[in-house]
């Protein structure tokens, strides 16, 4: 079963059950895959999984900003919403790596770089997330990138 159909189907399951909440997240994510899929002429064919985890990628990052401004603001019944959403998003987001997993991706990539300059962050960030494809957050690899980088020059 591809990751589409398992979002329809878990779509639909939410309507025959009446849970709102995951009804409309799972609403919008679809709203939100069909917009790339528009976006990128691919109606008859669909987007991959991989485009697909992409799409569910960003929504996360969007619903982890959003509780961070809510809980600075205040919020919380928003912010508590925000989380109870993200959760219903992780479940189609792969096994996320552990941080000592994280490391060791990102000393490999250090070291198949010949001469290490201290303005290669974006550089070894690039090759490190392209290795992960989604199995990371961004900001967390930027901190390990960052002490990894300290570490060898």
């Amino acid at each position: 079963m591809s990751l589409n159909e398992k979002i329809t189907a878990d779509l639909r399951e939410a309507l025959k059950s009446g849970d709102t909440l995951k009804r409309d997240t799972l609403r919008l994510l679809d709203s939100a895959i069909k917009n790339v899929q528009i976006e990128k002429k691919k109606r008859e064919t669909g987007l991959s999984d991989e485009e697909i985890l992409e799409v569910v990628g960003r929504a996360v990052k969007q619903h982890q900003d959003s509780i961070d401004q809510f809980e600075k603001a205040g919020r919380q019944e928003l912010a508590q919403k925000e989380k109870a959403e993200l959760e219903i998003l992780q479940q189609y987001l792969p096994e996320q790596l552990k941080e000592d997993e994280i490391a060791e991706i990102v000393r490999g990539v250090i070291g198949k770089m010949e001469k290490l300059q201290p303005n290669d962050f974006g550089l070894v960030m690039g090759q490190s997330m392209a290795q992960m494809k989604g199995r990371a957050d961004g900001k967390l690899v930027g901190e390990i990138v960052r002490q990894e980088l300290k570490k060898s020059l």
